[in-house]
C-alpha cells in the first residue's frame, strides 16, 4: 500500500495530470481530445503537466497531411546542449621552457600566438558529439490528419520505444509517454493498429477548465502583469514544431513566488531570474510526483490481487461489448490488445486508491477509459438482424445517436456485478 503522503498527492492531481500518472505507471501511451476551439489551450496544459507534475521534458508536434517522416524524427527531440566553455585560471609557477624554437618562452599564454595543443585540451574539454535525445512526454496534436506512413511510425516507436532516422537509432528514454491530442471524434481517423495500442483515452470538457494554465494566468496577475503578455500569447498556434522543457519552463512565464500548500512542503521560492532551474526548487499550487514515485506505484500495481468473481465480472463486460448488436462484426475493437489493457488499468486503479485489490467499482472505471476510442459502432446495413429480414429503416432509427459510450453504459447496466 502507498503511503498516506504519496496517496494525498495523488488526490490532489487534476484529471490530465492522473491520465499521465496511469500511462507513466504503466509504461503506456494515451489519446487525450477535446473541442476543436480548445485544442491549443489542451495543448499547453498538457506541457504544464509534464513539466511542473513530473518534471518531465516535453515536444510538441503539429501534424498535418503534409508532415514527413523526417519532419516528425526532428520534431521529438530535444535541442543539443550548447557548450559553454569556461576558460580555468592557470596557476601561477615557474615556465617551462618553449618547445618550438619559432616561438619565444612565455608566448603560450598570449592571445596574439593562440594556445598550444595541450593547454587547449586542458581548458577547453574535447566533448564528444551528443546523440539526439527524445523527449520525455511526446504531444502530437492531431496525429488523425498526419499521413499513413507518420502514423506508422509513431506506431513503431511506441511499440519499440525507438525510431529509426536516416542517420541513427534513437531511443526514447526510461520517463517516456507519447499523447494523441485530438479533437472529438479524431479518434476514429487514427490507423487501426496504432488506435489500439493507446492504454486510455480521455475527453478534457473545456467547461471544467485548464488548472495549470488558469493558475499561471493568476500568477502574472498578482506580479502586475510583467510578463502578462507571454501569459496571453499561449493562446496562439505560431509554431508547428514547438518544444518546452523541465528548466526552462519557467524562465519565460510569470513567476510563481507562491506560499507552500498541503501536498508539497518547502521555502519560498522564485523563478525569474535562472538561477533556480530545477523543477523541484519553486514551490507550487500542484502536487509534485517524481519518478521515484511512479516506480513505487508500478511495484504496488504488479502486487495488486483480483478475486476471481471480479475477474469473472471483468470478462463478461468484454463479452457484453463484444456482442452487442451496435458494436460492428469481428470485435469491434474489443481486441485482445484490449483486454490486457483492461486488466491492467483495473489494478493500477487499486493501488491509486491505496488497495491491494480490484473491486467491480474499479472495473467499471477502466472500461470507461480503455474502450470508448476503440469500439466501432455498426453500420445499419450491416447490423446483425438484417441478415433475419429487419427493416432498414428502424434499424437506422435503432442506432441513431449511439455511440461508444452509450454502449459501455448499456453494458454496465446489463452485467451483474459480484457482491
Amino acid at each position: 500500500m502507498a503511503d498516506e503522503d504519496l496517496l494525498s498527492r495523488i488526490h490532489g492531481l487534476e484529471d490530465l495530470d492522473l491520465a499521465a500518472l496511469l500511462c507513466l505507471i504503466s509504461r503506456e501511451h494515451c489519446i487525450v481530445s477535446t473541442e476543436p476551439d480548445e485544442l491549443d489551450n489542451l495543448v499547453e496544459e498538457l506541457r504544464l503537466v509534464a513539466s511542473q507534475t513530473f518534471s518531465l521534458q516535453s515536444a510538441v508536434v503539429d501534424c498535418t497531411p503534409h508532415t514527413t517522416l523526417d519532419d516528425l524524427a526532428i520534431a521529438i527531440q530535444l535541442p543539443p546542449p550548447t557548450p559553454q566553455p569556461h576558460l580555468q585560471p592557470r596557476s601561477p609557477g615557474p615556465r617551462s621552457p618553449s618547445v618550438s624554437p619559432l616561438r619565444r618562452r612565455g608566448t603560450e599564454s598570449s592571445y596574439l600566438h593562440g594556445y598550444s595543443a595541450a593547454t587547449t585540451e586542458k581548458q577547453y574539454p574535447a566533448t564528444a558529439t551528443t546523440p539526439p535525445q527524445i523527449a520525455n512526454v511526446i504531444l502530437a496534436k492531431n496525429l488523425d490528419r498526419a499521413p499513413k506512413d507518420v502514423q506508422i511510425q509513431c506506431l513503431e516507436l511506441l511499440r519499440t520505444r525507438r525510431i529509426l532516422t536516416r542517420t541513427s537509432v534513437q531511443t526514447a528514454p526510461k520517463q517516456f509517454l507519447f499523447v494523441a491530442v485530438l479533437e472529438t471524434g479524431g479518434a476514429a481517423r487514427l490507423v487501426s493498429h496504432l488506435n489500439d495500442l493507446f492504454y486510455v483515452s480521455h475527453w478534457h470538457d473545456p467547461e471544467d477548465g485548464f488548472a495549470h494554465l488558469e493558475e499561471q494566468a493568476t500568477d502574472g496577475d498578482e506580479f502586475g502583469g510583467r510578463k502578462g503578455g507571454e501569459t496571453a500569447s499561449l493562446d496562439s498556434a505560431s509554431s508547428v514544431v514547438r518544444r518546452s522543457f523541465a528548466e526552462s519552463t519557467t524562465a519565460p512565464q510569470p513567476s510563481r513566488s507562491r506560499s507552500t500548500n498541503n501536498f508539497k512542503g518547502g521555502d519560498r521560492a522564485t523563478a525569474d531570474d535562472g538561477s533556480s532551474l530545477a523543477p523541484s526548487s519553486s514551490s507550487s499550487v500542484f502536487p509534485s510526483i517524481s519518478e521515484s514515485d511512479i516506480a513505487s506505484l508500478a511495484l504496488l500495481a504488479r502486487q495488486v490481487n483480483m478475486d476471481v468473481g471480479v475477474l469473472r465480472y471483468l470478462m463478461n463486460i468484454i463479452t457484453f461489448l463484444r456482442m452487442h448488436r451496435a458494436v460492428a462484426p469481428g470485435g469491434g475493437g474489443v481486441t485482445p490488445q484490449a483486454t490486457k489493457h483492461f486488466e491492467q488499468l483495473s489494478k493500477c486503479l487499486g493501488a491509486l486508491h491505496g488497495l491491494d485489490y480490484v473491486t467491480p467499482s474499479l472495473v467499471g472505471l477502466a472500461v470507461k477509459k480503455v474502450y470508448p476510442h476503440r469500439i466501432r459502432i455498426v453500420t445499419p446495413e450491416r447490423e446483425r438482424s438484417m441478415q433475419w429480414g429487419s427493416d432498414l429503416a428502424a434499424v437506422e432509427a435503432l442506432l441513431e445517436g449511439v455511440n461508444a459510450e452509450y454502449v459501455i453504459e448499456d453494458v454496465l447496466s446489463l452485467v451483474e456485478p459480484p457482491l
